[in-house]
């Protein structure tokens, strides 16, 4: 699904128009990723939360050259689902 499916399917369930949904979205997921950028985390009850983790430095080896390479600690968003959002799917999987 994309954004502008997203938009549509919003769009249709509640009566608004699409302009207006289209810049409520665009503006949530602004929120989320100037949040995570400061540090900070977003939980949606019931759905997940948006995170920041922090990745370690490691060494790779890049095997066309075999030679070392020190790939540097980062930050990365992580999404990580509530316990509530996988049951659906356990219970979607029991199901089938």
């Amino acid at each position: 699904m994309t954004k502008s499916d997203l938009v549509a399917v919003i769009a249709h369930k509640t009566g608004l128009e699409r302009e207006e949904v289209s810049r409520v979205v665009e503006a949530f997921m602004e929120t989320i990723k100037g949040s995570l950028l400061e540090g900070k985390h977003y939980e949606l009850r019931g759905f997940g939360s948006f995170i920041v983790r922090e990745r370690a430095a490691k060494v790779a080896r890049n095997i066309t050259k075999n030679e070392s390479m020190l790939i540097p600690a980062r930050r990365v968003p992580v999404f990580k689902p509530s316990k509530k959002f996988t049951e659906l799917f356990d219970e979607y999987d029991k199901k089938k």
